[in-house]
């Protein structure tokens, strides 16, 4: 079964699309945002990655108010199910594609950090990146049921990558 999109190599034009689409996020999160980042593979130099650009907000609120879910919606986002209590997830397809991801996450919560500390593992470690892109390519080869499967079946490694980095 296909994934949200195929994996492809790294375009170095994801960055400017993850400004671009954090320029537009910002006008409906308005001050209620205490910081933005590019995460995911996309926000990786050099790694393969689905061309869904994934964005962490961290903010200050314990639920989303209900403008900003009229304002993800005017954007194209659609609300995704929770990752976790204090993780929001949205989404946003284009003609059908998906293009962006976006993560709510109330400050402080845990994933905030693993994100950031998975991210910035694999911007500065070479052999664990492409150790991570072989293992998404062969996962989404091997793919029989989806983006679940894909995503549950990369989850050790990036938990062992998390818990192996010092605070």
């Amino acid at each position: 079964m296909a994934l949200t999109s195929s994996i492809q190599a790294y375009d170095p034009r994801w960055p400017g699309m993850y400004a671009e689409e954090a320029a537009r996020l910002a006008q409906v999160f308005g001050r209620d945002v205490v910081e933005v980042h590019h995460v995911g593979s996309t926000a990786v130099p050099d790694l393969a990655a689905k061309p869904e650009i994934d964005i962490l907000a961290v903010v200050n609120l314990v639920d989303v108010p209900e403008m900003w879910a009229k304002g993800f919606a005017e954007l194209g986002y659609r609300r995704g199910g929770d990752l976790s209590a204090g993780h929001r997830f949205f989404k946003r397809d284009l003609n059908g594609v998906r293009t962006h991801k976006l993560h709510i996450c109330d400050q402080g919560h845990p994933s905030i950090a693993d994100m950031l500390k998975f991210r910035d593992h694999l911007r500065r470690t070479p052999v664990d990146r492409a150790r991570y892109q072989a293992l998404k390519l062969r996962l989404e080869r091997e793919n029989t049921d989806g983006i679940g499967q894909y995503l549950a079946s990369k989850a050790p490694f990036i938990d062992a990558i998390v818990a192996g980095i010092k605070p």
